[in-house]
């Protein structure tokens, strides 16, 4: 297992990140945080699916003031995310709010900073500070003509420098933008220029398909170098899927545990049942599965039963019947059709104590 980037450890509420070779998943809902009703029941379907932290957009005071309630329901640490408005940052503490992303440069006045540090040294609530590259800041985007791994990490150190001089340190820091190469150059930078937690993310990486893509080729640079110690998949559309993508991503490099690992054959003209439809349902039901254990779907006699040897549990089909295998030795032959079912009966007896 790589080793982490050293970094300074910060809290979300019982939440450790930074410090550890660990890496959080995170998520944010693209609820209204006023929708109280729909902001917790997502909640709990990003929780049942792994996710360990999520955010929050809060845009007013009356959705700060939703927070209490959110909190009472579900059971990981909340984060808000916050522009302009530090009355708002100061309401959601007091809400009790885990974590706040805020950059300090964009909420008026260094009183106004002193303010919201003041609290969350109260409370103990860390801030994020967001460097995205689509929004730098006017005189760094007129500096460098460019988004520019230099320019953010230039405006990161404008925002950090604000929260330093308050003696503030519980800091964490992103650098998202939209270009792969530009997210890896930047982030490795940023691994070098500060003391800070990273939270890794591709920013506007698109549909399910084009986020896993984008996402999983600049974050694996990272993560395999040691750099990051949370992250976030963006996807458009129902954010489990983000906690989905994560997982195997952190799984395939050996940087978390207890999750099932899918190995399924890519069919050819010798697949002779619908392997597809299989593997479809097979899929979403390993979501639920909290196991460190290798399924395999194979689709014909000639590379399936050898292949599958090397699974904890396999099924290898053929015309009209196939084969479940179990840690390498054929345990029974049965019609295609119960496969499936057999399957999952086995996993869940393999996985029962886990």
């Amino acid at each position: 297992m790589t080793k982490r980037t050293d970094t300074r450890a910060i809290m979300v509420k019982d939440l450790q990140i930074g410090h550890q070779n660990k890496i959080i998943i995170q998520s944010m809902c693209n609820t209204k945080t006023s929708d109280i009703e729909a902001t917790v029941n997502q909640i709990l379907a990003l929780e049942k699916a792994g996710c360990q932290l999520v955010r929050l957009a809060v845009v007013s005071i009356d959705e700060a003031k939703a927070i209490s309630e959110i909190k009472k329901r579900v059971h990981i640490p909340l984060v808000a995310d916050i522009h302009y408005d530090y009355r708002i940052a100061i309401e959601c503490i007091h809400q009790g709010i885990d974590k706040i992303r805020l950059n300090p440069g964009n909420i008026g006045s260094k009183e106004n900073v002193r303010k919201v540090v003041e609290e969350c040294k109260k409370y103990h609530i860390p801030i994020r500070i967001g460097i995205n590259s689509g929004s730098l800041e006017k005189v760094i985007h007129d500096k460098y003509g460019k988004p520019t791994a230099q320019g953010m990490i230039e405006s990161a150190q404008r925002h950090v420098d604000i929260l330093e001089e308050l003696d503030f340190h519980d800091i964490a820091l992103s650098f998202k933008s939209s270009d792969v190469n530009l997210c890896i150059e930047t982030y490795e930078l940023a691994s070098k220029t500060f003391p800070y937690p990273l939270h890794l993310g591709v920013t506007e990486a698109g549909t399910l398909f084009t986020s896993s893509i984008k996402s999983s080729a600049a974050l694996s640079v990272l993560l395999h170098q040691g750099i990051g110690d949370t992250i976030r998949i963006s996807v458009n559309g129902d954010p489990v899927q983000e906690i989905m993508i994560a997982k195997q991503l952190l799984k395939c490099l050996h940087l978390i545990d207890h999750v099932p690992n899918l190995i399924a054959c890519p069919m050819c003209g010798r697949t002779s049942y619908d392997i597809e439809s299989v593997i479809k349902e097979i899929e979403p039901f390993l979501m639920n599965i909290n196991a460190d254990i290798t399924v395999a779907i194979m689709g014909c006699a000639v590379n399936g039963p050898g292949e599958a040897r090397h699974a904890d549990i396999a099924i290898a089909g053929g015309k009209d019947e196939g084969l479940l295998i179990k840690k390498g030795q054929i345990i029974e032959k049965l019609p295609t059709e119960k496969m499936v079912d057999r399957l999952k009966e086995e996993i869940l007896k393999m996985t029962a104590d886990q």
